[in-house]
């Protein structure tokens, strides 16, 4: 029984692994950052583990572990899916891991972390029904209720990124390929890189997104109408959201959700986009900017709850 209240969350990316842990009032006391050992699940397992047991060492108690992983847990089988971190599919992650700590660990998708932290105490926090998406190098979605994960019996609640692009013009259809296997899903079109992909076959330049955000401040034409297409792009996808959810508001996070233009100018369009033509739903920036997924990790255990 963890009597602490200490949470440890952590967030398994492709290219690192981050811990942190809270205490029962969310405040921070130690973090760490490792490289992921790609290609090698075993050693993956070994590495959080690790870091949590280090974790605990220093800090002199047991914790609460979660962990926020770039893929789903299938509910039937109890193994891993869609992770772009491709060592991780087919297994028994959560399972694995908490067999190596000696105790439960919760596991959910990593834009679900994003959720849960910015619902707990960020920037929906209080908010009944959270819609959190990541806009960043992919493009990902997640869904709180009341503050907990809600993933559904698939395990694919809240996977906005791979829904097509509603409302699509002649030129945008079918889209361009995305690795799903499927054609002009959101996130070939509003992730970073998608955004960046399109200003490419507009323009026949290859310039990264933060690069083309800097050229539309300065005037470059071409620059500014990529960014518009980009803005009509997000309120279309998240009109969507609106009209299956109506959450009480929507949380982004990721790079893109840095660029101020953005964030001005998507919430004022998805209005038009809605069914009856209004919509008053908050769009908010994540207020644990990149620590709101390991955040939200650790609060994959709530507030009042222990093991």
């Amino acid at each position: 029984m963890n009597k602490s209240g200490v949470r440890i969350g952590v967030d398994l990316g492709g290219t690192k692994i981050e811990a942190l842990s809270l205490d029962a009032a969310g405040h921070e006391l130690a973090r760490r950052r490792i490289a992921t050992p790609r290609n090698d699940y075993p050693a993956i397992v070994a590495a959080i583990k690790g870091l949590v047991l280090d974790m605990e060492c220093k800090l002199g108690c047991d914790a609460m572990v979660g962990v926020g992983i770039p893929g789903t847990i299938d509910r039937r089988t109890g193994l891993v899916k869609n992770a772009n971190l491709l060592s991780l599919n087919g297994n028994r992650f959560d399972a694995d891991l908490s067999l190596a700590l000696e105790r439960q660990v919760r596991c959910a998708n990593d834009a679900n972390c994003l959720a849960v932290s910015e619902a707990t105490d960020g920037a929906a926090e209080g908010r009944g029904v959270v819609f959190a998406a990541i806009l960043g190098t992919g493009c990902g979605g997640g869904v709180a209720l009341h503050g907990r994960v809600h993933e559904g019996p698939n395990g694919v609640g809240g996977e906005w990124g791979h829904n097509p692009l509603p409302w699509q013009t002649e030129a945008e259809y079918p889209g361009p390929q995305c690795y799903c296997g499927k054609r002009g899903c959101l996130e070939v079109w509003i992730s970073g890189t998608g955004f960046a992909q399109d200003y490419e076959r507009a323009t026949g330049h290859a310039i990264h997104s933060p690069a083309i955000i800097a050229a539309s401040e300065r005037g470059d034409a071409e620059a500014i109408a990529a960014v518009r297409r980009y803005e009509d792009r997000v309120a279309r996808g998240l009109a969507h959201v609106v009209n299956m959810l109506d959450p009480d508001v929507i949380v982004i996070g990721g790079g893109m959700s840095r660029v101020d233009q953005i964030m001005r100018s998507v919430p004022q369009k998805i209005s038009s986009y809605v069914f009856g033509g209004n919509a008053t739903t908050p769009v908010l920036v994540a207020k644990h900017g990149d620590s709101s997924g390991v955040r939200g990790a650790a609060w994959l255990w709530p507030v009042d709850e222990r093991d």
